[in-house]
C-alpha cells in the first residue's frame, strides 16, 4: 500500500527561505526489516520534522537493482550486494522537506556501523555482522539528482 501526501504541510518560518524543498528516497534495507526497525527509522524521520510523502514495503526485483545499483556494476562487491538486497523485503519511503537529503544522511550515520555516531540510525542500531556485504539497515539518497533518479525506480507512479 502506497500512502502519498496530497500537500506539504508548511515548514516553520525562517527569515530566509532560500532553500527549495527536497524528496529523497530512504530505503529500509532487508536486515532492518528483518530485524524490526522499520517503525524505529519512519519514527526518527518525523521525530526530524520531514514529512513522509510515500511508504510501500516491496520485494524487490533483480531489474530493479540493477538499475538502482547501475553504478557499482562490475565492483566486487556488486553481486553480494545484489544478492543481500533479494533477501527480503526492503521498505521504500519518499521523505520531503528541507534539507532532507543531507538530513536523513546524517541521521542515517557513516557507512560503516563500526565508525557510525551515537544517536544515528547505523550507530545506534547497527553493526558489522562479518558478512561478504556490508548491512547497514538503511540507504539515503546522497543528491537531487540520485533523488529523482531513484524515488522514479522505486515509485514509478509518482
Amino acid at each position: 500500500m502506497t500512502d502519498v501526501a496530497d500537500t506539504l504541510p508548511a515548514e516553520p518560518a525562517t527569515l530566509d527561505q532560500t532553500d527549495a524543498v527536497e524528496r529523497t528516497l530512504v530505503l529500509v534495507k532487508p536486515d532492518g526489516v528483518r530485524r524490526g526497525l522499520s517503525g524505529e527509522v519512519l519514527r526518527r524521520i518525523e521525530a526530524k520534522g520531514y514529512t513522509l510523502a510515500a511508504v510501500e514495503l516491496k520485494q524487490a526485483t533483480p531489474e530493479l537493482l540493477a538499475a538502482h545499483y547501475a553504478e557499482h556494476e562490475g565492483k566486487p562487491f556488486y553481486a553480494p550486494l545484489v544478492d543481500f538486497m533479494l533477501s527480503g523485503p526492503t521498505l521504500a519511503v519518499v521523505a520531503v522537506g528541507q534539507g532532507v537529503i543531507p538530513g536523513f544522511r546524517s541521521l542515517a550515520g557513516a557507512t560503516n556501523p563500526t565508525e557510525a555516531a551515537p544517536g544515528t540510525i547505523r550507530g545506534d542500531l547497527g553493526r558489522d555482522w562479518g558478512l561478504k556485504v556490508q548491512q547497514n539497515l538503511v540507504h539515503g539518497s546522497d543528491s537531487p539528482e540520485s533523488a529523482a533518479r531513484e524515488i522514479g525506480l522505486w515509485f514509478p507512479n509518482l
